[in-house]
């Protein structure tokens, strides 16, 4: 069981954080859905790219030149409805299979109405000419009766609908009833005012207003799918459908020798309406932010016709894509198998992965949002990783800290950047030298002087014997009393640690000479004496949670401790053999004879070391 406060148990907290936010935000919050809709706008318009629109449907354009070319025949916008009537008969000798209208005619033209005559009288001969209707904004219930309009054009029903059901339409009251093949053109914007759906059929109190794009695919034979909207599927850019500019199609149509192909719109679907800027039928897609509106119909009617419209991943398999982001991650926090950086490269290819999931699965009509997923499993890693960091950091500093105490900083740096931890340094067997050096004579050096002046006195030797067996590379036990004890072999290794131990012992020797040299006559008396042994020992961090030190226990310690007992009398400095069999040629060792050491059957061979001539 994890102990609460324990790394692992941060990294579970942080995953269930992670996972309640990602169960809030797929029922409520939705925080990323603006987000994730760029990401797939810019999916889209990449796709879109490599796309080609349905050849079959043409759109005639209105656009800003057939405005200018126009203005002699039919003057300013709106033009006259027998303008209309006549390209519509030009068309309608090229047998196109359905004649769309992008345009309102919501207002019978009180100025001419002979020229709203003609168009009907025309359109009374044809019976593949549709037309666009609203439904405007605002309370319903006062508008027109859903059951009245009904014995005009067909609009499905259940059999629960409200026969006193109303909407507020605006169909084309231009146009005699008896041609009214309609259809809402209401534009879906999403929040961010972007169109990526086509409404189908709305609901109004159990009456299903069919939609222009429905209704003529309907007509043609094509199925039409029972959800309430479809999102698009776009092809090419803004100028993807092939266009024919409505002036220069007007103008061939009154030559009597025609100069474009007159079959051009044979078995055509062709969609009458602007991109002229200025007749402000521009709208924001993922494809442009200024996309016409009638190059979204002919969008909509290519999905339709195509049955190549976008399906939508189910709902949960966004906070699904995110648990398991949260989930492969997990393991590998908990268990360090990794490090944070292994760990954030892995992801990252795991979100390239992902990402180029989405393009694909666009090109295969599916839409798919991992964004918010993503963002969910780098928002976890972020969080577990600044978690680890900040442990990482704590148990530096604290690792740091211990080791400072016995070791050369130069030394604790190299320790730490190998990732060495007190737990990692502790139990260790290990073949070391130890080397003891207690101070003789110090009695009447104390009777001459205050305990403020013994205490500064003794901090000042014992700095500079410290700073001698951190130069060689030594590592300080402790201080027991006016007595040091050291040791070379751990937790660094170092084959020369016997070598190193003897060179600290000479130094510490002549560092000594100094010292009593600057205590003058009062320093006479002021002695060491050192005694040094090599062998086998268990080092490691012992002590309790409150306070560990860093220490070497064994038989080879007490040697050592008493080897320097024995130099009273002797020398300053004592060596075992087994010491002198480490160090090989570097120093001249001088043997002083076997003694006899409590604790040991055998007597023990020492010697003097000096430096080699």
């Amino acid at each position: 069981m994890n102990k609460p406060g324990s790394p692992s148990s941060r990294i579970h907290l942080i995953a269930l954080v992670t996972v309640l936010f990602i169960a809030l935000n797929s029922l409520w919050l939705n925080l990323f859905g603006t987000l994730d809709n760029r990401l797939s706008d810019l999916v889209a318009r990449h796709v879109a790219k490599q796309l080609s629109p349905d050849p079959d449907i043409v759109i005639v354009d209105i656009d800003e030149a057939s405005l200018a070319a126009m203005q002699d025949t039919a003057g300013s916008w709106p033009w006259p409805r027998a303008v209309h009537a006549e390209l519509l008969q030009g068309i309608e000798r090229q047998q196109p299979r359905a004649i769309v209208f992008d345009i309102l005619f919501s207002e019978p033209d009180r100025y001419r109405p002979e020229s709203d005559q003609y168009f009907n009288e025309v359109l009374h001969k044809l019976h593949n000419v549709y037309f666009p209707m609203l439904q405007l904004e605002g309370n319903q219930s006062g508008g027109i009766p859903l059951s009245a309009i009904s014995r005009v054009i067909d609009i499905p029903h259940s059999a629960g609908a409200d026969p006193n059901a109303r909407a507020i339409l605006l169909p084309p009251q231009a146009i005699a009833t008896e041609s009214w093949r309609v259809g809402l053109v209401n534009l879906i914007e999403d929040a961010d005012g972007v169109t990526r759906r086509y409404e189908l059929h709305r609901d109004v109190s159990g009456w299903q207003l069919e939609s222009l794009p429905a209704r003529v695919m309907r007509d043609l034979g094509y199925p039409i799918p029972p959800q309430p909207d479809i999102s698009l599927h776009w092809r090419g850019d803004s100028h993807a459908f092939k266009r024919i500019s409505y002036a220069d199609l007007y103008a061939d149509q009154s030559r009597r020798k025609p100069l474009r192909d007159t079959h051009e719109l044979t078995g055509k679907i062709v969609v009458i309406g602007t991109t002229a800027s200025g007749l402000h039928d521009i709208r924001a897609t993922p494809v442009s932010s200024q996309y016409p509106g009638v190059e979204i119909l002919a969008t909509a009617l290519d999905n339709l016709k195509n049955q190549r419209y976008l399906h939508a991943a189910p709902s949960y398999f966004s906070p699904l894509c995110g648990l398991l982001l949260v989930a492969v991650q997990l393991p590998l926090f908990v268990r360090r198998r990794f490090d944070v950086f292994r760990i954030g490269g892995a992801l990252l290819l795991l979100s390239l992965v992902l990402l180029s999931a989405q393009y694909f699965a666009m090109t295969r009509l599916y839409s798919v949002a991992l964004l918010t997923p993503l963002l969910f499993g780098w928002g976890f890693y972020f969080a577990a990783a600044l978690s680890e960091y900040l442990r990482e950091k704590k148990s530096r500093e604290q690792t740091v800290r211990i080791f400072n105490r016995f070791l050369d900083p130069r030394v604790v740096d190299s320790l730490v950047a190998q990732g060495e931890t007190p737990q990692s340094l502790s139990g260790q067997a290990r073949e070391i030298t130890v080397l003891f050096s207690d101070i003789r004579g110090f009695t009447t050096l104390s009777e001459k002087h205050t305990p403020e002046e013994i205490v500064s006195l003794l901090n000042r030797y014992f700095s500079m014997q410290v700073e001698i067996i951190f130069r060689h590379g030594g590592t300080l036990d402790k201080f027991i009393g006016d007595a040091i004890m050291a040791f070379w072999g751990a937790p660094q290794e170092d084959k020369q640690h016997a070598e190193h131990a003897v060179a600290a012992a000479l130094e510490m020797e002549q560092s000594l000479l100094g010292f009593r040299a600057e205590l003058g006559e009062e320093g006479k008396d002021f002695d060491v004496g050192i005694g040094i042994h090599t062998g086998k020992a268990v080092v490691g961090f012992l002590g309790s949670e409150a306070r560990m030190d860093y220490t070497a226990i064994g038989d080879t310690v007490n040697l050592s401790s008493r080897i320097e007992g024995l130099t009273k009398g002797v020398a300053r400095i004592l060596v075992s053999s087994d010491t002198v069999a480490h160090c090989g040629n570097t120093f001249d060792f001088k043997p002083t004879g076997s003694y006899k050491v409590k604790g040991r059957l055998q007597e023990v061979e020492l010697f003097t070391p000096g430096v080699n001539p």
